[in-house]
């Protein structure tokens, strides 16, 4: 079972020394869950060097689709992310589409990533407008064609089903309409279907009900990531 804790904006170097009730219980608990930390650019190097005798892991939150270096002030490419330690990259989340990501630009990061050994957790989701035209798997079938056009291996492709409308709402989808959504996008890819997590608003409250989602393999979550004790009792609850 995946758990990816997405610290968005948040954290500095004393922020750290909460890692360290994590860790401990992820030493009580190995290899029940792989529990992957994104936190800022600026965390990356220290937070690998915290983990690194523990069996956690330190992705990214983004990265520039260029893998060579260049021009682009401000920007963080996929070798870079590398090369200070993360493992992982989050590509496609809908904060990021809002600013102005779009699917092409999308599936060159996912390409800049793979191509420098990066795993990609590729998010996907509709928007509350979508939902209510009824247009959710029109909507993931063409985020799934396009983020991924041209991309044979996908072997390091984790998918993050994450409503536009669930984050940060504290909405979840009904269990049978989740459930509708996770299949449809492993249709999308066969027999060798990538693990498939859920994002949006997961919380300690409502992980009883996600849990009981067989189809599900993980979850991306947000702001209760930040949080240790929140994000152990999210784990703990998800086994028991």
């Amino acid at each position: 079972m995946f758990f990816i804790a997405n610290w968005k904006m948040f954290g500095d170097l004393r922020t750290l020394n909460s890692l360290d009730n994590v860790i401990k219980f992820s030493k009580t608990n190995k290899n029940k869950f792989k529990l992957i930390y994104c936190p800022p650019n600026t965390l990356i190097r220290p937070m690998s060097k915290r983990l690194k005798n523990s069996n956690l892991e330190v992705g990214a939150q983004n990265c520039h689709e260029n893998d060579d270096y260049g021009a682009f002030t401000g920007q963080v490419n996929s070798r870079m992310l590398k090369n200070v330690g993360a493992k992982y990259v989050i590509l496609g989340h809908s904060e990021n589409r809002k600013a102005g990501e779009n699917d092409n630009l999308i599936n060159l990061k996912i390409k800049s990533a793979i191509k420098v050994d990066l795993k990609v957790i590729f998010c996907v989701g509709e928007t509350l407008k979508e939902k209510k035209n009824k247009k959710t798997t029109q909507v993931l079938k063409k985020q799934i064609e396009k983020g991924l056009q041209s991309i044979k291996n996908k072997s390091k492709i984790i998918i993050a089903y994450e409503p536009v409308w669930s984050i940060g709402t504290g909405l979840i989808p009904k269990s049978e309409d989740l459930i509708k959504s996770v299949l449809f996008i492993r249709s999308r890819f066969g027999r060798k279907s990538p693990k498939i997590l859920y994002g949006g608003s997961v919380n300690s409250d409502n992980i009883n009900q996600l849990k009981n989602i067989k189809s599900i393999d993980g979850f991306l979550i947000g702001g209760a990531s930040q949080d240790p004790k929140k994000i152990i009792d999210i784990i703990k609850k998800t086994y028991i």
